[in-house]
């Protein structure tokens, strides 16, 4: 007997149908004899349908409604789980972050956990062999009083901490997919599942564009010690042996509990990029503060950074990447601080993605990054700016050419072969 926490995304809810058959996987696991939490999504489409309704009321809604509004799909979808589950002869209660409670900071729609309470549900586990339903998503600031929701993809957040707090066994994360894979299937076919992976690595593949997890709650994973589970929830629940050493999906642990360590885990891609070119600088110091500052200042993320030489020799062009949402902001930003920057002329371009090739076993092997470069030469693809860290290198490229760099190094590195 254990105690699992397991969170349904909103494709696993997205009618009652599938709530029925997030009921039965459930079940499996309290017939199992754990002690169970679930932590679910508002129905898919249903938060884009109230973000939708918020913008269409006012353009420049207050942040506090806005929370109170998308927090309502993921509290619709917890009653409903919960009342199919006592159909089932299931003990069931739904609860809402607020309930439980799970403090946050006040950062309406981007906020972030700070303490989550379990007594009372362990209790409950104990006494009343209850099952848990809660919202994910959403908490509440305790000098406030008001709901916060965690941003999107704040329910996989929500889940790890849930499970951090209540001291669970294992988090399960269902989804739409098996596992994680190599890299994303639709562009490698030949792109494997993974049984295992670090939660370092994990942690660059989901910021650097796979979207299996949301990066935060992955973060969480690793501080807590939290093993993460990514499985289907479109496996049949009944042909899944809640018994077994590891049913189909990918375990995040930590790297000693990996037997070995892949040079290279993973290729990621994001083709949400923007590239930003301030050109002919005085060459001083302070230049790149004039330069990042406001864009700081504008919570602007700023991710790759390159500085050359000018073509007239006597200045230096400076080169960044952010985020493709960010990119009119970021030229606007760069425009109006002209004066006291210095610059010649603002280049700027949108057609760009940046591929990354991601590992832990390169803390340890030479000439990775070399290998990458010299095969992409030998696609023709031009890199525009390289990143690197000790487990991570990224290239900057043109988007027309993704796909062709992603299979390139996919095959360089053996992720095709089992």
């Amino acid at each position: 007997m254990g105690r699992l926490v397991m969170k349904f995304g909103g494709t696993s809810v997205a009618n009652i149908d599938r709530i029925r058959n997030v009921a039965q996987h459930v079940k499996r696991e309290v017939d199992a004899g754990h002690e169970v939490a679930v932590v679910v999504s508002a129905m898919s489409g249903k938060t884009n349908e109230l973000v939708a309704w918020c913008t269409d009321a006012s353009p420049m809604h207050d942040a506090r409604e806005y929370d109170a509004v998308v927090a309502s799909g993921e509290q619709v979808t917890s009653g409903l789980l919960a009342i199919v589950l006592q159909g089932l002869g299931i003990q069931a209660r739904s609860w809402q972050g607020w309930q439980i409670p799970i403090k946050t900071s006040d950062a309406h729609a981007s906020a972030r956990i700070l303490e989550i309470d379990g007594t009372e549900i362990m209790n409950r586990f104990k006494d009343r062999k209850e099952v848990a339903v809660i919202a994910g998503f959403q908490g509440i600031n305790p000098q406030t009083g008001r709901i916060t929701t965690l941003g999107r993809g704040g329910s996989d957040t929500s889940a790890v901490a849930i499970a951090a707090a209540l001291h669970a066994d294992r988090c399960d994360i269902y989804t739409d997919v098996d596992g994680v894979y190599t890299t994303d299937p639709r562009v490698v076919p030949k792109a494997r599942r993974l049984d295992r992976i670090a939660f370092e690595d994990m942690l660059e593949l989901a910021s650097q564009g796979a979207k299996v997890l949301q990066v935060r709650s992955v973060e969480l994973g690793m501080v807590h010690n939290m093993p993460i589970f990514v499985r289907s929830s479109f496996d049949k629940p009944e042909d899944i042996d809640p018994h077994a050493n590891q049913p189909p999906g990918t375990l995040i642990c930590s790297e000693e509990e990996i037997m070995e360590s892949h040079v290279v885990t993973g290729i990621a891609f994001s083709k949400d990029e923007a590239q930003i070119s301030v050109r002919q600088i005085e060459d001083k110091p302070g230049v790149a503060a004039s330069i990042f500052g406001p864009l700081a200042d504008a919570n602007i993320n700023v991710d790759m950074i390159v500085q050359n030489v000018s073509e007239d020799g006597k200045t230096t062009d400076l080169t960044f990447t952010v985020p493709a949402t960010d990119y009119n902001r970021a030229k606007d930003t760069i425009a109006s601080a002209k004066a006291k920057i210095g610059y010649a002329r603002l280049d700027s371009a949108t057609d760009v993605a940046k591929v990354s090739v991601i590992g832990s076993g390169m803390r340890s092997h030479a000439g990775v990054a070399s290998k990458a470069f010299k095969a992409l030469s030998e696609r023709n693809i031009n890199i525009r700016a390289i990143t690197t860290s000790e487990i991570k290198f990224s290239v900057l490229i043109d988007a027309a050419y993704t796909e062709l760099a992603v299979r390139t190094l996919h095959t360089l590195y053996g992720l095709d072969q089992a």
